[in-house]
């Protein structure tokens, strides 16, 4: 891949935001190159780089009660050498929709040969095995709590169990799955310039076309992402004294993580896991929290905003679950400890000038999960081998309901 390296950097604390970069080419050849002329304006990323990242790489892939096609599609988008870990939240009854997804992956997998690891996140035996190491965060009675950010987490610690060191997040309703390919390979590119061992990529889409009657409507920003970021970039603005919109990302549900970085940070519950990744990023190292981890504080956190060439195309799931989304995903940011009364004043006139709650009520303050650092994993992967029965290892040699190695 040849990139732009990043025109601009906003530091807040240890936390070094870089500006949106683009992509010049896809794919530029087999070695990394800088010709001499272009060693200060773009880095060009060969794919021996790439595939040393996705052979150390899981890609996690949400999906509740999506089509088939797509999840086969987004599957098919995966570069090869990265794991891949399904969490499906799908209904079981009347028509058990994770058997079907179950039975399309092992269908997928006759061909490729890849190593899959599947869960369903209402396994009792996954609820169990968290209860066992103490993460009850994450629980609502006997089982793992409904929501996207809980699927994100559960994937996460497989990620863990599988020994990777990046993981990164894609939905299942994606139409493009040269989309998805790509958003790996800018993951990819985006870890190969870090040069601290703490880093998250953040997706940026060039487009996100609408359908009209007379075709497509190519639009630049999400209608949520436009929300996100004015309130996440006012939020870094209200510390820094400085006016900034270096956050262009700010409900990307296509990230990626080092798992030393994803390890560290807490999740938000449902829809707004997308915002809080990065607002608990600006939490945790921004100027107003001590940092204990000297690592950290020596080398630093640094996010990448890549800008897709592909277009972003996605299941258009209606007015009222956009609306949930953008109230929890301010939600967060309203409700979060470095954020201004005056912010929060800014934030509830504009939510009741729209119409999205009324006078009097605050938003929504989705629950949070605490980082995952000092799970006793040992245990939690004995656990999961005797009790999570919807588990499932294929490809590379695995048995079925076997928990990853």
């Amino acid at each position: 891949m040849k990139i732009e390296i990043p025109r601009y950097i906003e530091v807040f604390g240890a936390a070094q935001i870089n500006e949106v970069q683009r992509v010049y080419e896809l794919d530029s050849g087999v070695t990394s190159e800088v010709p001499a002329e272009n060693v200060g304006t773009v880095r060009d990323i060969g794919k021996d780089v790439m595939n040393d990242i996705e052979q150390r790489m899981a890609i996690v892939v949400s999906t509740k009660n999506e089509k088939l096609r797509l999840l086969d599609g987004v599957m098919s988008g995966i570069p090869h050498d990265c794991l891949i870990i399904v969490v499906s939240n799908s209904t079981r009854k009347p028509i058990d929709r994770y058997k079907n997804e179950m039975e399309l992956v092992k269908q997928f997998n006759k061909f490729v040969q890849r190593k899959v690891i599947m869960i369903h996140q209402r396994d009792p035996g996954l609820a169990k095995a968290l209860r066992e190491v103490g993460y009850t965060d994450i629980l609502q009675g006997r089982y793992v709590r409904n929501g996207k950010g809980e699927g994100a987490l559960v994937g996460l610690v497989l990620a863990k169990l599988a020994k990777k060191d990046y993981v990164g997040f894609v939905d299942a309703d994606n139409f493009i799955p040269g989309a998805v390919h790509e958003y790996v390979k800018n993951f990819n590119s985006g870890f190969s310039m870090a040069s601290s061992p703490y880093s998250m990529v953040r997706i940026s889409w060039l487009y996100k076309p609408t359908v009209i009657e007379t075709g497509f409507y190519f639009s630049r920003w999400g209608r949520i992402n436009e929300y996100t970021n004015k309130y996440l970039n006012r939020l870094i603005s209200s510390h820094s004294g400085f006016g900034t919109e270096i956050i262009k990302t700010g409900n990307s549900g296509e990230y990626a993580m080092s798992m030393k970085l994803a390890e560290l940070l807490a999740f938000s519950s449902g829809s707004s896991v997308d915002p809080y990744t990065m607002l608990n990023l600006l939490e945790a190292f921004g100027p107003s929290n001590p940092i204990n981890n000297k690592e950290v504080r020596e080398k630093g956190v640094q996010i990448y905003q890549i800008e897709t060439r592909n277009p972003h195309i996605h299941v258009d799931k209606g007015d009222e679950h956009l609306a949930n989304m953008l109230l929890s995903s301010i939600g967060i940011i309203y409700h979060s400890r470095i954020c201004s009364d005056a912010l929060r004043k800014v934030m509830i006139d504009e939510l009741i000038a729209s119409g999205l709650i009324k006078k009097g009520v605050t938003p929504p303050n989705p629950p949070t999960m605490r980082p995952t650092k000092n799970l006793n994993f040992k245990t939690l992967q004995e656990f999961l081998e005797i009790n999570a029965k919807t588990l499932v290892t294929m490809g590379e040699a695995s048995t079925q309901n076997q928990a990853p190695s």
